[in-house]
């Protein structure tokens, strides 16, 4: 498919570099996305009880941290960069939803990344191998319990955070339908991709079996919308 290339008037060469640092961040999100993809089908995903969680973090805490997600807590800030060149890309001939679609993609990331993460369950772990009770593991067990229910994957704030996250990047592959700054297919794959992902949140809160097709429908589209947008952003980096 042809891309129709970005009008000079409407690129600014002050963010020259933030495109291709943007770029960058769609790369590293590539690799994070199969590198999550073959964890998950290797060494297995997160745990289903606390006593599980403290036992694979005792017998083996690389492994442990990597099924806890510690990657994604370090790959999600990138967000940020993306939603960033994003903005800068669009905001000349998008302004207003433009800063709509960034608004919720910054909330969104916040609010991910503010849930209990992984170094509560390396705290807990450490107390519930140094319990020297019965009543200090069980209470330890049952902090466990409250973190898993309120993490990234269960928590309120967390599933919130991924609607207003997955909004935004739904809002803003949208425009990029409307300009010239971004490519058709990266604009059209972005809109599937994350218009998936957000009806499987949706849909995940009433049908999980609903929601996990959807999600290996939309996860592996990722794979092809990251190199796309890096694609774009390094060429709107060269342009500027």
């Amino acid at each position: 498919m042809p891309q129709s290339n970005p009008k000079p008037s409407d690129l600014d060469p002050n963010y020259k570099s933030l495109h291709k640092i943007s770029g960058v961040a769609a790369l590293i999100f590539l690799g994070y996305s199969l590198v999550a993809m073959i964890l998950l089908m290797t060494v297995g995903g997160q745990p289903q009880t606390a006593e599980e969680g403290f036992k694979m973090l005792h017998d083996n805490k690389v492994v442990g941290l990597l099924r806890l997600d510690a990657l994604t807590l370090l790959v999600m800030p990138l967000y940020y960069l993306l939603f960033l060149g994003l903005y800068t890309a669009l905001k000349k001939t998008h302004a207003a939803p433009a800063v709509v679609a960034t608004a919720l993609g910054f909330a969104g990331v916040t609010l991910v990344l503010a849930t209990p993460s992984v170094f509560s369950w390396l705290t807990l772990s450490d107390k519930f191998a140094a319990a020297t009770s019965e009543a200090q593991k069980t209470l330890f067990l049952a902090a466990g319990e409250a973190v898993l229910a309120s993490d990234t994957w269960h928590g309120t704030g967390a599933l919130m955070g991924g609607l207003l996250l997955q909004t935004g990047a739904l809002l803003i592959s949208a425009i990029m339908l409307r300009s010239s700054a971004f490519g058709k297919l990266t604009a059209w794959v972005g809109v599937i991709t994350h218009g998936l992902d957000l009806l499987r949140m949706l849909v995940g809160f009433f049908f999980a079996t609903g929601g996990i097709i959807l999600m290996a429908i939309a996860g592996p589209l990722y794979l092809l919308w990251f190199p796309l947008l890096a694609r774009d952003f390094i060429r709107l980096g060269r342009e500027s």
